[in-house]
């Protein structure tokens, strides 16, 4: 038995030198030019790391390279980052989504300031308790940042593994396996690389779909492309249908002003400038025009314009029917609420949800209308 038991052992670390030596040469050849990566053999910053794990998460590269671009240079350090107003790295966060992401990174920020003396602390288990870090983002920073051989396992490295050994077991319950059968690859030396060379083979060789199994490093010994099947992994738990809510949300203008709140601190959107709406919940039969007590300014002359802003959450749709009022310019906002130029809409911070709203043909051209005038 314990010489079973050493034939494994010794098959593993065989295997793993070879993934880790062929994966690594490939990457050094091919590695994506990022720009929160740092040049080849130099170290990277762990902020810079960091940030862009952050925004990374449940994200692609290509959305996120501009927001990286904009956050870096007007915060460069983590010391600019911790200092900025809430309110302003919130503004700059909008569009990107998942708003609760923003919000730990300000908390973040702050807490590696305070409590370490504004360096992150490099081993898993302290990255692990600071706000918004996670276990893959915990392991990330820690590989990559520096250099500590930990485990990194993102979709694209759950898309990889699941190939090479051909797992059946479907998503999410493959995850434990997957990161079993990851942890016997990752080598000792160059985890940062490696990691990101598991992360670039993934995005740009084994794909979703139509996977360069002929341009793969790890074809020799990828199970999945042995037997002609590799797109067939990983298998998924078919997904269920998401719920649906619907809300009103309201566009009221002032001359050349457009009434502007901000949503509570908690939930979703939470802290984030928004257009006044009523409580989104799931569809009741018949929608009627809004009872008083929900319109923001009861004495404007209401009118409901036709095509619904839709948008996917995680958990559920959301449908906004929006409702339109011209307000006589005199009237003083609500309480919680303001007027804000048109000409400013663009800099308010509006999250995607909210910029949908203001792309509506018909608020689009209320908004021109009120410009003008």
């Amino acid at each position: 038995m314990k010489m079973q038991q050493a034939a494994m052992s010794d098959g593993q670390q065989r295997r793993r030198r070879h993934a880790s030596r062929s994966l690594l040469a490939w990457y050094d050849r091919h590695r994506r030019v990022l720009p929160w990566r740092a040049p080849a053999h130099d170290i990277a910053d762990p902020y810079r790391v960091w940030l862009s794990e952050i925004m990374l998460q449940q994200t692609v590269v290509k959305a996120v390279i501009p927001y990286f671009d904009s956050f870096t240079r007007r915060w460069p350090t983590l010391a600019d980052l911790a200092a900025a107003r809430d309110d302003e790295v919130m503004a700059a966060w909008a569009g990107l989504g998942y708003y609760s992401r923003a919000r730990k990174l300000i908390a973040c920020a702050k807490e590696v300031m305070e409590r370490f003396d504004g360096r992150f602390p490099d081993d898993e288990a302290a990255l692990l308790a600071l706000p918004g870090i996670g276990p893959y983002t915990a392991a990330a920073i820690s590989a990559i940042a520096f250099g500590r051989r930990a485990v990194v396992v993102d979709g694209n490295v759950e898309r990889v593994i699941a190939r090479l050994f051909r797992i059946t077991t479907p998503l999410p319950a493959a995850k434990r396996e997957i990161r079993e059968r990851a942890a016997d690859l990752t080598p000792a030396g160059r985890a940062g690389d490696y990691a990101q060379g598991m992360m670039d083979l993934g995005a740009t060789i084994c794909t979703p779909r139509r996977p360069a199994c002929d341009r793969c490093p790890l074809m020799a010994m990828c199970e999945g492309g042995q037997a002609g099947d590799a797109e067939d992994f990983p298998r998924k738990t078919p997904k269920r249908t998401k719920p649906q809510r619907r809300g009103l949300v309201h566009v009221a203008f002032r001359g050349g002003d457009v009434l502007l709140t901000r949503r509570p601190p908690r939930g979703l959107l939470g802290g984030m400038v928004a257009f006044p709406s009523t409580p989104w919940t799931e569809p009741a039969a018949g929608d009627i025009q809004p009872p008083p007590q929900l319109v923001p300014l009861t004495h404007g002359k209401w009118h409901e314009v036709p095509g619904d802003v839709t948008h996917v959450f995680t958990h559920f749709t959301l449908s906004l029917t929006v409702w339109i009022a011209q307000i006589d310019g005199d009237t003083m906002a609500p309480a919680d609420m303001w007027w804000s130029p048109i000409s400013q809409l663009e800099e308010a911070g509006l999250p995607s949800l909210m910029q949908k709203v203001a792309r509506h043909p018909h608020v689009v051209s209320w908004l021109r209308r009120q410009s003008v005038t």
